[in-house]
């Protein structure tokens, strides 16, 4: 393998053409502009399509398109554009047609600004269009997580049949690192549910139209079943320091990298405090913050949004343990210091109330505690 710099737009297309993707459609939007300029360049030299759709609701049914042909297909876009290719997400959903969606997130809600945010998090990890769906959402926190989990991507939504969302940061995909790739090409074979105009495809079907009421009802309990499937096989996260953590940071993205630096010098301070990334939204790592709640004493969610990650943890811990809430948003990036300031301001309300607990005991209550 030989290193590259460039930056994570960049990364993303030549790991999905390394992938075995030829075809993306796309309209460019701030900052995701340069995924499509690249793939301009690149797609056709590799044998494959690109078109700059008209919109990005064209895009998404052009990907409709390629991926009914059995054609690995791809997108990328940022949040308006999300909101356009909603309906297209879920009917490819319902379809069971596979395909990459590259989300590089900004300011919002409406045109916002170019700047980093996470405010996308509800809107892609929820589901964002109408029905009963799901979409695999993938969150890289380097360059290099940009080109292994755009392949990963691409694994992931053949398997499942299903859209794939690469749900990243601005700041991610703006960056300039190495990247390595793998030295050979993946050629995925022509799937068997392809419709290409042959006789031998003349058979197959894509179609999310089930009119009858049963036939829907059973169509639906087949896709969460493949989700339940996905969840149990698919959840992935990072653990930094957290064998001995009484206090875990949580974040994803650009954030996760500030809490691993927030968690070094809160070490230094003697704080035993570790960081869970996580890289699979959805699935959500419910089963990581499980397994922590067991040893560690207090949550710390870190995100640049208003609060949406936070409500999955909330739930996966289930009151087990706190979860206390620190946000920047419209661009701001929470910076280790402030971060750092703000857990010591934690440990030091905890121990304060701790003692005021201390001092309302009567001697043998507390002759017990110290026990």
């Amino acid at each position: 393998m030989r290193r590259q710099l460039m930056k994570g737009n960049e990364a993303i297309v030549k790991s999905a053409i390394l992938a075995g993707c030829r075809a993306f459609y796309g309209y460019p939007i701030t900052p995701a502009s340069e995924i499509a300029e690249v793939a301009a360049d690149y797609m056709p030299r590799a044998g494959g399509v690109f078109l700059q759709a008209e919109s990005e609701v064209a895009a998404i049914n052009m990907i409709y398109g390629a991926a009914s042909a059995g054609v690995r297909a791809m997108t990328a876009s940022s949040g308006p554009g999300i909101s356009l290719i909603q309906e297209g997400i879920s009917y490819m959903a319902g379809a069971e047609l596979p395909c990459v969606i590259a989300d590089i997130t900004r300011g919002g809600p409406g045109l916002g600004n170019i700047a980093a945010e996470q405010g996308d998090y509800h809107q892609v990890v929820k589901g964002g269009g109408h029905g009963n769906y799901r979409t695999i959402v993938l969150a890289p926190d380097s360059v290099q997580e940009m080109a292994d989990l755009t392949a990963l991507a691409f694994e992931l939504a053949d398997r499942y049949r299903n859209p794939v969302v690469l749900l990243a940061d601005g700041f991610i995909g703006q960056m300039m690192e190495p990247v390595e790739f793998p030295q050979t090409a993946v050629m995925s074979p022509l799937p068997v549910y392809a419709v290409t105009g042959t006789e031998e495809t003349r058979g197959n079907l894509i179609t999310s139209l089930y009119l009858d009421i049963d036939a829907m009802e059973a169509h639906q309990g087949h896709l969460e079943a493949k989700y339940k499937r996905a969840s149990e096989a698919e959840t992935r996260a990072e653990e930094w320091r957290t064998e001995d953590a009484e206090i875990v940071l949580v974040g994803y993205g650009i954030v996760a990298r500030i809490l691993k630096a927030v968690a070094a010098e809160a070490r230094a301070l003697g704080l035993k405090v570790g960081v869970l990334r996580p890289i699979t939204l959805y699935p959500f790592p419910s089963p990581h913050l499980q397994r922590l709640a067991k040893s560690a004493r207090l949550f710390v969610v870190v995100e640049m949004s208003n609060g949406q990650m936070v409500e999955d943890v909330r739930l996966a811990l289930n009151g087990a343990r706190p979860v206390e809430f620190y946000s920047r948003v419209g661009g701001n990036v929470p910076s280790h210091d402030e971060v750092l300031r703000f857990i010591k301001g934690l440990v030091g309300q905890n121990e304060a109330l701790a003692g005021q607990n201390l001092a309302a005991m009567s001697p043998k209550e507390e002759q017990s505690a110290n026990v």
